[in-house]
């Protein structure tokens, strides 16, 4: 199964590697932005962006109420934890 978890960009650490930051259940990880970073929205922009993260790439921004809501699915469905796990010992 292919999850998204969503995360809350805390620091954009490399805006030209496109590389920042992402908070995941008290987790932080280093993550890839490319995929949501274009003119319109540059790396410095992403500062406090929610997205979906998979596997360290960010796929989609989303808004707050959208990931209030995945994380509460997923941790009715005991995903989260798995994943915040696997995040942690993949650090």
């Amino acid at each position: 199964m292919c999850l998204g978890i969503p995360g809350l960009i805390v620091e954009v650490h490399d805006p030209a590697r496109k590389l920042a930051m992402v908070a995941v259940g008290g987790v932080r990880r280093m993550i890839n932005i490319a995929c949501i970073v274009d003119a319109a929205h540059p790396a410095a922009a992403c500062l406090g962006d929610w997205v979906l993260v998979h596997v360290g790439f960010a796929m989609s921004r989303i808004d707050a109420d959208e990931a209030a809501r995945t994380l509460a699915l997923l941790t009715e469905l005991g995903e989260a934890q798995a994943e915040i796990e696997a995040m942690r010992a993949s650090a």
